[in-house]
């Protein structure tokens, strides 16, 4: 049976995760455009050009790594590097965006944010996605 868009971008999303170089979670985050087109992709890791937490270890302030860039924003500074519009398109991503990055979803235009984990869900990044009429939706 031909699987749906939402299982193909999810199982792409999964393989972009194996990317990451923090290893305290491994996420990834696929941007994808109303002609059902990936636009962009971005897994957790160090800044360009910096080590990478797998090899050096982590910096840790307040229970987070602070080397590592999420996911979701190394999919959207990706489209800003290279003038690509994310306006209208979804974001696939392996867990729930932390608050920050609902928050640049929600700004760069994103219109739907589709995740498999419910990992640390933030009552005030559900109601952000509430008030700006974001769609979304928990895949198994």
């Amino acid at each position: 049976m031909r699987k749906s868009w939402d299982e193909y971008f999810m199982e792409i999303t999964e393989m972009v995760a194996t990317r990451s170089t923090c290893d305290r979670a491994f996420v990834g985050c696929v941007l994808v455009n109303r002609d059902n087109r990936i636009v962009s992709t971005g897994y957790n890791g160090s800044v360009t050009g910096n080590p990478h937490c797998c090899d050096v270890g982590h910096t840790i302030r307040d229970g987070h790594c602070i080397a590592t860039i999420h996911a979701e924003m190394n999919a959207l500074l990706y489209c800003a590097k290279e003038g690509i519009s994310v306006k209208g398109c979804r974001a696939y991503v392996t867990h729930f965006p932390c608050l920050n990055c609902t928050k640049a979803l929600i700004q760069a235009g994103i219109s739907a944010i589709y995740y498999k984990e419910a990992y640390r869900v933030d009552d005030y990044a559900l109601e952000l996605i509430r008030k700006n009429d974001v769609l979304l939706k928990q895949i198994d």
